[in-house]
Protein backbone atom coordinates (compact mmCIF):
# COMPACT_ATOMS: atom_id res chain seq x y z
CA UNK A 1 0.00 0.00 0.00
CA UNK A 2 1.94 2.82 -1.19
CA UNK A 3 2.95 6.30 -0.28
CA UNK A 4 4.64 7.19 2.98
CA UNK A 5 5.96 10.37 4.48
CA UNK A 6 9.29 11.35 2.88
CA UNK A 7 12.15 11.49 5.33
CA UNK A 8 15.81 10.66 5.05
CA UNK A 9 15.99 7.16 3.66
CA UNK A 10 12.23 6.98 2.99
CA UNK A 11 11.01 5.43 -0.25
CA UNK A 12 10.97 7.80 -3.25
CA UNK A 13 7.69 9.50 -4.00
CA UNK A 14 6.62 9.57 -0.35
CA UNK A 15 4.83 12.75 0.82
CA UNK A 16 6.83 15.10 3.01
CA UNK A 17 5.62 18.14 4.92
CA UNK A 18 6.97 21.34 3.42
CA UNK A 19 9.56 23.20 5.47
CA UNK A 20 8.03 25.65 7.90
CA UNK A 21 4.57 24.12 7.79
CA UNK A 22 3.10 22.46 10.88
CA UNK A 23 3.34 18.70 10.89
CA UNK A 24 0.19 16.81 10.04
CA UNK A 25 -1.36 14.70 12.74
CA UNK A 26 -3.02 12.46 10.17
CA UNK A 27 -1.81 11.57 6.68
CA UNK A 28 -4.72 11.01 4.31
CA UNK A 29 -3.71 8.56 1.58
CA UNK A 30 -6.16 8.26 -1.34
CA UNK A 31 -4.75 4.89 -2.39
CA UNK A 32 -5.38 3.52 1.09
CA UNK A 33 -8.90 4.93 1.09
CA UNK A 34 -9.63 2.90 -2.04
CA UNK A 35 -8.42 -0.20 -0.20
CA UNK A 36 -10.86 0.58 2.60
CA UNK A 37 -13.66 1.04 0.07
CA UNK A 38 -12.88 -2.42 -1.29
CA UNK A 39 -12.86 -3.97 2.19
CA UNK A 40 -16.03 -2.29 3.49
CA UNK A 41 -18.51 -4.64 1.72
CA UNK A 42 -16.66 -7.64 3.15
CA UNK A 43 -17.10 -6.23 6.66
CA UNK A 44 -20.85 -5.71 6.10
CA UNK A 45 -21.29 -9.23 4.74
CA UNK A 46 -19.20 -10.50 7.65
CA UNK A 47 -21.74 -9.02 10.06
CA UNK A 48 -24.58 -10.63 8.10
CA UNK A 49 -22.87 -14.04 8.17
CA UNK A 50 -21.54 -14.01 11.75
CA UNK A 51 -23.37 -11.37 13.79
CA UNK A 52 -22.68 -7.97 15.33
CA UNK A 53 -19.71 -9.31 17.26
CA UNK A 54 -17.76 -8.76 14.03
CA UNK A 55 -18.28 -5.00 14.39
CA UNK A 56 -17.14 -5.14 18.02
CA UNK A 57 -14.03 -7.08 16.96
CA UNK A 58 -13.28 -4.41 14.36
CA UNK A 59 -13.68 -1.70 17.02
CA UNK A 60 -11.35 -3.45 19.48
CA UNK A 61 -8.67 -4.04 16.83
CA UNK A 62 -9.01 -0.45 15.58
CA UNK A 63 -8.48 0.96 19.06
CA UNK A 64 -5.49 -1.31 19.74
CA UNK A 65 -3.93 -0.77 16.30
CA UNK A 66 -4.29 3.03 16.46
CA UNK A 67 -2.82 3.10 19.96
CA UNK A 68 0.19 1.08 18.78
CA UNK A 69 0.81 3.39 15.82
CA UNK A 70 0.30 6.54 17.89
CA UNK A 71 2.78 5.31 20.52
CA UNK A 72 5.58 5.09 17.95
CA UNK A 73 4.53 7.88 15.58
CA UNK A 74 4.29 10.44 18.38
CA UNK A 75 7.88 9.70 19.39
CA UNK A 76 9.08 10.13 15.81
CA UNK A 77 6.94 13.20 15.21
CA UNK A 78 5.23 11.55 12.25
CA UNK A 79 1.46 11.48 11.56
CA UNK A 80 -0.97 8.63 11.84
CA UNK A 81 -1.77 7.15 8.43
CA UNK A 82 -4.74 5.84 6.50
CA UNK A 83 -2.60 2.78 5.77
CA UNK A 84 -2.90 1.70 9.40
CA UNK A 85 -6.68 1.47 9.05
CA UNK A 86 -6.11 -0.82 6.05
CA UNK A 87 -3.77 -3.01 8.12
CA UNK A 88 -6.35 -3.20 10.92
CA UNK A 89 -9.18 -4.08 8.54
CA UNK A 90 -7.17 -6.72 6.68
CA UNK A 91 -6.08 -8.30 9.95
CA UNK A 92 -9.50 -8.31 11.60
CA UNK A 93 -11.31 -9.72 8.56
CA UNK A 94 -8.79 -12.58 8.48
CA UNK A 95 -9.72 -13.73 12.00
CA UNK A 96 -12.30 -16.32 13.08
CA UNK A 97 -15.55 -14.58 14.08
CA UNK A 98 -15.36 -15.81 17.68
CA UNK A 99 -11.72 -14.88 18.29
CA UNK A 100 -11.39 -13.58 21.89
CA UNK A 101 -11.13 -9.79 21.92
CA UNK A 102 -7.93 -9.63 23.93
CA UNK A 103 -6.15 -12.10 21.67
CA UNK A 104 -7.20 -10.14 18.61
CA UNK A 105 -5.91 -6.93 20.22
CA UNK A 106 -2.55 -8.52 21.03
CA UNK A 107 -2.20 -9.71 17.45
CA UNK A 108 -2.78 -6.31 15.84
CA UNK A 109 -0.43 -4.60 18.29
CA UNK A 110 2.30 -7.11 17.38
CA UNK A 111 1.57 -6.65 13.69
CA UNK A 112 1.72 -2.85 13.82
CA UNK A 113 4.72 -2.61 16.14
CA UNK A 114 6.92 -5.45 14.88
CA UNK A 115 5.71 -5.58 11.31
CA UNK A 116 6.03 -1.85 10.64
CA UNK A 117 6.80 0.64 13.38
CA UNK A 118 10.12 -0.77 14.63
CA UNK A 119 11.45 -0.38 11.09
CA UNK A 120 10.50 3.29 10.92
CA UNK A 121 6.80 3.24 10.12
CA UNK A 122 4.81 2.88 6.93
CA UNK A 123 6.95 2.66 3.82
CA UNK A 124 9.81 0.89 5.59
CA UNK A 125 8.13 -2.36 6.63
CA UNK A 126 9.79 -5.54 5.37
CA UNK A 127 6.55 -7.54 5.58
CA UNK A 128 2.82 -6.97 5.42
CA UNK A 129 1.91 -5.91 9.01
CA UNK A 130 -1.50 -7.58 8.81
CA UNK A 131 0.15 -10.88 7.91
CA UNK A 132 2.69 -10.45 10.73
CA UNK A 133 -0.16 -10.05 13.22
CA UNK A 134 -2.12 -12.97 11.84
CA UNK A 135 0.91 -15.25 11.78
CA UNK A 136 1.68 -14.29 15.39
CA UNK A 137 -1.76 -15.27 16.67
CA UNK A 138 -1.55 -18.53 14.70
CA UNK A 139 1.61 -19.43 16.62
CA UNK A 140 0.75 -17.86 20.00
CA UNK A 141 -2.94 -18.87 20.16
CA UNK A 142 -3.33 -21.88 17.84
CA UNK A 143 -6.43 -23.28 19.53
CA UNK A 144 -8.32 -19.98 19.24
CA UNK A 145 -7.21 -19.50 15.63
CA UNK A 146 -8.15 -22.98 14.48
CA UNK A 147 -11.05 -23.80 16.81
CA UNK A 148 -13.09 -20.59 16.80
CA UNK A 149 -14.92 -21.14 13.53
CA UNK A 150 -18.71 -21.34 13.46
CA UNK A 151 -21.37 -21.88 10.79
CA UNK A 152 -22.67 -18.84 8.96
CA UNK A 153 -26.15 -17.54 9.69
CA UNK A 154 -28.80 -18.22 7.07
CA UNK A 155 -31.73 -16.31 5.62
CA UNK A 156 -32.90 -12.89 6.72
CA UNK A 157 -31.96 -11.06 8.89
CA UNK A 158 -29.04 -13.49 9.30
CA UNK A 159 -26.35 -12.15 11.60
CA UNK A 160 -27.99 -8.71 11.61
CA UNK A 161 -30.42 -10.14 14.13
CA UNK A 162 -27.84 -11.77 16.43
CA UNK A 163 -24.73 -10.92 18.40
CA UNK A 164 -22.84 -14.12 17.51
CA UNK A 165 -23.51 -17.76 16.70
CA UNK A 166 -21.90 -19.14 19.84
CA UNK A 167 -24.08 -16.95 22.09
CA UNK A 168 -27.37 -18.36 20.79
CA UNK A 169 -29.58 -19.75 23.55
CA UNK A 170 -30.56 -22.67 21.34
CA UNK A 171 -28.82 -24.27 18.39
CA UNK A 172 -30.52 -23.81 14.99
CA UNK A 173 -32.71 -26.70 13.89
CA UNK A 174 -30.57 -27.39 10.83
CA UNK A 175 -27.69 -28.46 13.09
CA UNK A 176 -29.87 -31.32 14.29
CA UNK A 177 -28.37 -33.99 16.52
CA UNK A 178 -24.89 -32.51 16.29
CA UNK A 179 -25.85 -29.73 18.68
CA UNK A 180 -28.19 -31.51 21.09
CA UNK A 181 -25.64 -31.33 23.85
CA UNK A 182 -25.41 -27.56 23.56
CA UNK A 183 -23.55 -25.07 21.42
CA UNK A 184 -20.42 -25.18 23.57
CA UNK A 185 -20.01 -28.87 22.80
CA UNK A 186 -20.27 -28.49 19.02
CA UNK A 187 -17.04 -29.40 17.23
CA UNK A 188 -16.94 -27.60 13.89
CA UNK A 189 -14.70 -28.17 10.89
CA UNK A 190 -13.99 -25.67 8.13
CA UNK A 191 -14.31 -26.89 4.52
CA UNK A 192 -10.54 -27.45 4.23
CA UNK A 193 -10.42 -29.48 7.46
CA UNK A 194 -13.63 -31.35 6.54
CA UNK A 195 -12.12 -32.48 3.25
CA UNK A 196 -8.57 -33.11 4.43
CA UNK A 197 -9.37 -34.92 7.68
CA UNK A 198 -12.84 -36.39 7.10
CA UNK A 199 -13.15 -36.72 3.33
CA UNK A 200 -16.23 -34.49 3.09
CA UNK A 201 -16.40 -31.91 0.29
CA UNK A 202 -19.06 -29.18 0.78
CA UNK A 203 -21.18 -28.00 -2.16
CA UNK A 204 -19.25 -25.63 -4.41
CA UNK A 205 -22.02 -23.02 -4.44
CA UNK A 206 -21.89 -22.74 -0.64
CA UNK A 207 -18.14 -22.23 -0.82
CA UNK A 208 -18.50 -19.47 -3.40
CA UNK A 209 -21.29 -17.58 -1.63
CA UNK A 210 -20.01 -18.10 1.91
CA UNK A 211 -23.26 -19.66 3.15
CA UNK A 212 -21.35 -22.47 4.80
CA UNK A 213 -23.04 -24.44 7.55
CA UNK A 214 -24.84 -27.65 8.31
CA UNK A 215 -23.71 -31.10 9.31
CA UNK A 216 -21.90 -34.02 7.74
CA UNK A 217 -21.16 -37.55 8.82
CA UNK A 218 -17.72 -39.01 9.46
CA UNK A 219 -18.10 -42.67 10.23
CA UNK A 220 -20.74 -42.87 12.93
CA UNK A 221 -20.19 -39.30 14.15
CA UNK A 222 -22.08 -36.25 12.99
CA UNK A 223 -20.01 -33.10 12.71
CA UNK A 224 -20.77 -29.45 12.11
CA UNK A 225 -19.49 -27.72 9.00
CA UNK A 226 -18.23 -24.23 9.83
CA UNK A 227 -17.40 -21.25 7.66
CA UNK A 228 -13.93 -19.71 7.60
CA UNK A 229 -12.63 -16.33 8.70
CA UNK A 230 -14.81 -13.23 8.67
CA UNK A 231 -13.85 -11.66 5.35
CA UNK A 232 -12.66 -14.69 3.45
CA UNK A 233 -15.87 -16.60 2.76
CA UNK A 234 -17.84 -14.52 0.23
CA UNK A 235 -15.77 -15.07 -2.91
CA UNK A 236 -17.83 -12.96 -5.39
CA UNK A 237 -17.25 -9.86 -3.25
CA UNK A 238 -13.51 -10.60 -3.09
CA UNK A 239 -13.40 -10.94 -6.88
CA UNK A 240 -15.32 -7.67 -7.34
CA UNK A 241 -12.98 -5.97 -4.87
CA UNK A 242 -10.00 -7.25 -6.84
CA UNK A 243 -11.42 -5.90 -10.10
CA UNK A 244 -12.04 -2.53 -8.43
CA UNK A 245 -8.46 -2.39 -7.12
CA UNK A 246 -7.12 -3.22 -10.57
CA UNK A 247 -9.41 -0.75 -12.36
CA UNK A 248 -8.34 2.06 -10.03
CA UNK A 249 -4.67 0.98 -10.26
CA UNK A 250 -4.57 0.56 -6.51
CA UNK A 251 -3.10 -2.94 -6.85
CA UNK A 252 -0.60 -4.29 -9.34
CA UNK A 253 -2.09 -6.92 -11.64
CA UNK A 254 1.14 -8.95 -11.72
CA UNK A 255 1.14 -9.34 -7.96
CA UNK A 256 -2.53 -10.37 -7.93
CA UNK A 257 -2.49 -12.71 -10.91
CA UNK A 258 0.81 -14.53 -10.47
CA UNK A 259 0.02 -16.37 -7.18
CA UNK A 260 -3.39 -17.41 -8.51
CA UNK A 261 -1.81 -18.80 -11.68
CA UNK A 262 0.89 -20.63 -9.72
CA UNK A 263 -1.57 -22.12 -7.22
CA UNK A 264 -3.90 -23.19 -10.03
CA UNK A 265 -1.07 -24.79 -11.98
CA UNK A 266 0.13 -26.69 -8.91
CA UNK A 267 -3.37 -28.01 -8.17
CA UNK A 268 -3.85 -29.12 -11.79
CA UNK A 269 -0.48 -30.87 -11.75
CA UNK A 270 -0.93 -32.58 -8.39
CA UNK A 271 -4.64 -33.44 -8.55
CA UNK A 272 -5.51 -33.80 -12.22
CA UNK A 273 -2.19 -35.05 -13.63
CA UNK A 274 -0.39 -36.89 -10.83
CA UNK A 275 -3.56 -37.95 -8.98
CA UNK A 276 -2.41 -36.88 -5.49
CA UNK A 277 -5.43 -37.70 -3.36
CA UNK A 278 -4.72 -35.11 -0.66
CA UNK A 279 -5.03 -32.27 -3.16
CA UNK A 280 -8.66 -31.43 -4.09
CA UNK A 281 -10.06 -30.19 -7.38
CA UNK A 282 -9.20 -26.77 -8.77
CA UNK A 283 -12.58 -25.12 -7.97
CA UNK A 284 -12.43 -26.27 -4.35
CA UNK A 285 -8.84 -25.09 -4.00
CA UNK A 286 -9.63 -21.63 -5.38
CA UNK A 287 -12.83 -21.00 -3.44
CA UNK A 288 -12.02 -22.51 -0.06
CA UNK A 289 -10.15 -20.84 2.80
CA UNK A 290 -8.18 -17.65 2.25
CA UNK A 291 -6.49 -18.12 -1.13
CA UNK A 292 -8.43 -15.42 -2.99
CA UNK A 293 -8.43 -13.05 -0.01
CA UNK A 294 -4.67 -13.38 0.37
CA UNK A 295 -3.93 -12.92 -3.32
CA UNK A 296 -6.22 -9.90 -3.75
CA UNK A 297 -5.43 -7.98 -0.56
CA UNK A 298 -2.23 -9.33 1.01
CA UNK A 299 0.18 -10.24 -1.77
CA UNK A 300 -0.49 -6.91 -3.50
CA UNK A 301 0.91 -4.87 -0.59
CA UNK A 302 3.56 -2.88 -2.54
CA UNK A 303 5.95 -1.89 0.25
CA UNK A 304 6.94 -5.48 1.04
CA UNK A 305 6.64 -6.69 -2.57
CA UNK A 306 9.35 -6.38 -5.24
CA UNK A 307 9.43 -3.29 -7.45
CA UNK A 308 10.60 -4.78 -10.75
CA UNK A 309 7.98 -6.49 -12.99
CA UNK A 310 10.01 -9.68 -13.47
CA UNK A 311 10.62 -9.91 -9.73
CA UNK A 312 6.89 -9.43 -9.11
CA UNK A 313 6.15 -12.48 -11.25
CA UNK A 314 8.73 -14.60 -9.45
CA UNK A 315 7.45 -13.36 -6.08
CA UNK A 316 3.83 -14.23 -6.84
CA UNK A 317 4.67 -17.58 -8.42
CA UNK A 318 6.70 -18.55 -5.37
CA UNK A 319 3.85 -17.63 -3.00
CA UNK A 320 1.25 -19.51 -5.05
CA UNK A 321 3.31 -22.71 -5.12
CA UNK A 322 4.06 -22.44 -1.39
CA UNK A 323 0.36 -22.03 -0.53
CA UNK A 324 -0.60 -25.28 -2.26
CA UNK A 325 2.35 -27.21 -0.85
CA UNK A 326 1.77 -26.04 2.73
CA UNK A 327 -2.02 -26.38 2.66
CA UNK A 328 -2.42 -29.83 1.15
CA UNK A 329 0.89 -31.59 1.73
CA UNK A 330 1.41 -30.26 5.26
CA UNK A 331 -0.68 -30.15 8.41
CA UNK A 332 -0.54 -26.48 9.37
CA UNK A 333 -3.69 -24.47 8.51
CA UNK A 334 -1.96 -21.09 8.14
CA UNK A 335 -0.60 -21.81 4.68
CA UNK A 336 -1.51 -18.48 3.06
CA UNK A 337 -0.11 -16.33 5.87
CA UNK A 338 3.22 -18.10 6.11
CA UNK A 339 3.61 -18.39 2.34
CA UNK A 340 3.20 -14.63 2.01
CA UNK A 341 5.63 -14.03 4.87
CA UNK A 342 8.20 -16.20 3.11
CA UNK A 343 7.59 -14.21 -0.04
CA UNK A 344 8.05 -10.95 1.88
CA UNK A 345 11.47 -12.05 3.08
CA UNK A 346 12.46 -13.09 -0.45
CA UNK A 347 11.16 -9.91 -2.12
CA UNK A 348 14.32 -7.75 -1.83
CA UNK A 349 16.53 -10.63 -2.98
CA UNK A 350 14.33 -11.18 -6.02
CA UNK A 351 14.59 -7.49 -6.91
CA UNK A 352 18.38 -7.60 -6.62
CA UNK A 353 18.64 -10.84 -8.61
CA UNK A 354 16.51 -9.44 -11.43
CA UNK A 355 18.48 -6.19 -11.43
CA UNK A 356 21.76 -8.10 -11.66
CA UNK A 357 20.43 -10.32 -14.45
CA UNK A 358 19.15 -7.34 -16.43
CA UNK A 359 22.45 -5.53 -15.83
CA UNK A 360 24.39 -8.42 -17.38
CA UNK A 361 22.15 -8.41 -20.44
CA UNK A 362 22.67 -4.71 -21.24
CA UNK A 363 26.44 -4.88 -21.87
CA UNK A 364 25.92 -7.85 -24.21
CA UNK A 365 23.37 -5.85 -26.22
CA UNK A 366 25.69 -2.84 -26.46
CA UNK A 367 28.56 -5.07 -27.60
CA UNK A 368 26.39 -6.64 -30.29
CA UNK A 369 25.33 -3.18 -31.51
CA UNK A 370 28.99 -2.07 -31.71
Amino acid sequence: MAMSEQKAGAPPGSPQPAAGKPKKRFLRQPQMLRMLYALAPLAVVGIYLFGWRVLALLAVCTAAGLAAEWLMASRRGSPLTTANFVTIALYTLSLPPTMPFWMAAVGIVVGVLFGKEVFGGFGRNFANPAIVGRAFVYVAFPIAMTGSFVPAFRGWPGGFGHWAFHTLAQAPEWLGAAAKSGLDAVTAATPVIALRDFGYEPPLLDLVLGSIGGTFRSGTAEKVLAAGSIGEVCEPLIILAGLYLLATRTANWRLMLSPLLAASAMVVLLHHVLGVSRVPSLPFSLFSASLLYGCVFMVTEPVSAPRRPAAMWLYGLFIGVAIVMFRWLGQFPGSVSFSILLGNTAGPSLDMAVAAWQGRKKPKKSEAAA
